[in-house]
């Protein structure tokens, strides 16, 4: 007799889910409650963020910096490598987990997105979604508005151009800009 898993589960393995059970929305209540409080701390010092992002976050490296206002879904599936650096009003849709690595740079406005939802039609309607896990690797510079969709990775040392749609993985110490984000040569 197999045992049947939650909706939870199937959302942190990357299968389709249904986000609409008590256990996830009381997730994202908690979250909520959480970013009230961390988006309410630009007046504060630093450090007081990172003491607010361990409450939530999965891993802070030492020196992790959020500038408020920082949206998420969840932040335990968030890891941040040591000195990495993310600038006001960036979002991450962490269905998944969302790992970025030391030293890596992320300019405002800047969306990481690991939610999917099914091509067909009628598996879409029935409310269902999944989620990929999106990688950045160390000493990464993301530039402004850009947005990396679910499933990216992007190599150690690349730099990705402001405005930019990451549609696939950019290999490291790579250059990648445009809508979709093409590796083009410095």
């Amino acid at each position: 007799m197999s045992m049947s898993r939650t909706e939870k589960q199937k959302m942190l393995a990357g299968e389709l889910y249904n986000a609409n059970t008590p256990e996830i929305q009381a997730d994202q209540a908690a979250t909520r409650a959480w970013l009230a409080r961390f988006n309410a701390s630009l007046a504060l010092d630093p450090s007081d963020w990172h003491r607010l992002l361990e409450d939530r976050l999965a891993e802070v490296g030492e020196g992790a910096v959020i500038r408020p206002p920082f949206h998420c879904d969840y932040g335990f599936n968030i890891r941040l490598g040591a000195g990495v650096f993310l600038n006001f009003n960036c979002v991450i849709l962490d269905v998944v987990e969302v790992a970025i690595g030391a030293g890596t740079q992320v300019g405002p406005a800047v969306q990481i997105l690991t939610a999917d939802h099914p091509r067909d039609p009628g598996e879409r309607a029935s409310g269902l979604e999944s989620g990929r896990p999106v990688r950045i690797g160390r000493n990464v510079w993301i530039g402004a508005g850009a947005i990396l969709l679910p499933g990216v990775c992007v190599g150690d040392d690349a730099v990705i151009g402001a405005g930019s749609v990451v549609t696939r993985d950019v290999p490291a110490g790579a250059t990648a800009f445009g809508n979709p984000a093409r590796v083009r040569q410095a």
